[in-house]
C-alpha cells in the first residue's frame, strides 16, 4: 500500500495513450524540447552580454599608510529637492 507497481503505471499509461493519441504527444514532446533549448540559448546569450557589458574598472593605487602620499578630494554639502 502506498506505491504503485508496474501494472498501475502500464494502465495509466495506456488510458493517457488513448485520451492524447501519440501524435498529440509527440508534438508536446518536441515542444517541450524546444522550449527548453530556447531557453538554455537565453541564459548563454545573457552571460556573454554581461561579461562583453561589464568590464572591470581600472586598477588605481591605493596610497599606504607612511609612503608619503596625500589625498585629494572635495567635500560638497547635500541638497535637498
Amino acid at each position: 500500500m502506498g506505491s504503485f507497481s508496474i501494472w498501475h503505471w502500464l494502465i495509466v499509461l495506456i488510458i493517457i495513450l488513448l485520451v492524447f493519441g501519440t501524435k498529440k504527444l509527440r508534438n508536446l514532446g518536441s515542444d517541450l524540447g524546444g522550449a527548453v533549448k530556447g531557453f538554455k540559448e537565453g541564459m548563454r546569450d545573457a552571460t556573454a552580454e554581461e561579461k562583453v557589458a561589464d568590464p572591470p574598472p581600472p586598477q588605481t593605487p591605493t596610497p599606504q599608510v607612511g609612503t608619503g602620499q596625500t589625498i585629494e578630494g572635495e567635500i560638497r554639502e547635500k541638497t535637498r529637492s
